[in-house]
């Protein structure tokens, strides 16, 4: 059983629309991650708020920042729990069982929009993650995720964490920092979908036995 972004549980935010970027996530890893992996569990790859969730269940943990808007999981048994950053593993614990697996993207699909750089310097996330950002830094913002990467992919230098920040190095650019979380951008380090199957198989291995 997959519990994915196409789920009617699911909601995305309001000011995200439907360029959230948990749900391109989430569609990667139904389409790149999943069939590669053997188990039995069932998937929870979005935060579908009030879904029917089965015990023993895989959860990806999407927002790092605000563990607790995954609260709703408290009574579920057996889950395992898929963190991105490990900082978030302990913030969940109380929920299930933690593995810590690389955030990753599907680096073919993003290098095909590799262009000449032609402009300085941008910010791309979300408005509310903006506070830290110079004076004057170009905002790539509330974009499909094709125009996002064509857009980016004309900047030398981008403000971005996390996943986006992953698809800048890909397209060559150099990142930058601004989020006061994660002050070390070395910490990005490119992973693809087929390396984070072989990542979380290996993990439910040790873990199932």
């Amino acid at each position: 059983m997959i519990i994915d972004h196409n789920s009617p549980y699911y909601q995305r935010p309001q000011h995200a629309g439907k360029y959230n970027g948990a749900y391109y996530y989430s569609k990667e890893i139904v389409e790149n991650i999943i069939p590669k992996v053997s188990t039995d569990r069932s998937w929870l790859t979005i935060n579908a708020k009030d879904a029917p969730v089965p015990s023993g269940s895989i959860v990806f943990i999407h927002n790092n920042k605000y563990p607790q808007f995954y609260s709703w999981l408290a009574g579920k048994k057996d889950l395992i729990l898929v963190c991105g950053i490990p900082e978030t593993m302990d913030m969940v614990r109380h929920l299930g069982t933690p593995i810590y697996l690389p955030i990753s993207i599907d680096v073919d699909y993003v290098k095909q929009f590799r262009a000449h750089k032609t402009r300085d310097v941008c910010y791309a996330g979300r408005a509310s993650k903006k506070e830290n950002l110079p004076n004057g830094v170009d905002l790539l913002q509330g974009l499909p995720r094709e125009d996002l990467l064509e857009r980016m992919a004309r900047y030398r230098s981008v403000y971005a964490v996390g996943r986006t920040a992953l698809e800048a190095k890909v397209l060559k650019c150099k990142i930058l920092p601004y989020d006061e979380r994660f002050p070390d951008v070395k910490r990005w380090q490119v992973v693809d979908n087929s390396e984070a199957a072989l990542m979380i198989q290996k993990e439910l291995d040790r873990i199932d036995g």
